[in-house]
């Protein structure tokens, strides 16, 4: 098997996304009767992440991200670090 450096797990990580074109591409290759290993050799990505995509596909008949389900937290993670720095700086003061 051939083992390619520039494999899209180690080009980015986990949070970032395919382009809109790439995903689009996963999409008209299945609709040109490729299977998954296919697809994943030709684009090089994993085969995990086509498949969930095909499957998001025929379920929701697009490729786009979902809003995230729930509410948001009140404070983001830089009010809370904020919030932390001025705690700190306040003890360290009263002593």
């Amino acid at each position: 098997m051939k083992t390619s450096s520039t494999n899209i797990c180690e080009r980015m990580g986990r949070s970032q996304e395919l382009s809109e074109f790439k995903r689009g591409t996963v999409i008209g290759c299945h609709l040109c009767k490729k299977s998954i290993h296919e697809i994943s050799l030709l684009l090089n990505i994993p085969r995990s992440t086509v498949s969930g995509m095909i499957t998001k596909w025929k379920q929701l008949g697009t490729t786009v991200t979902q809003p995230p389900s729930g509410r948001p937290h009140k404070m983001t993670e830089r009010g809370q670090s904020m919030l932390k720095r001025t705690e700190v700086a306040n003890c360290l003061q009263s002593q």
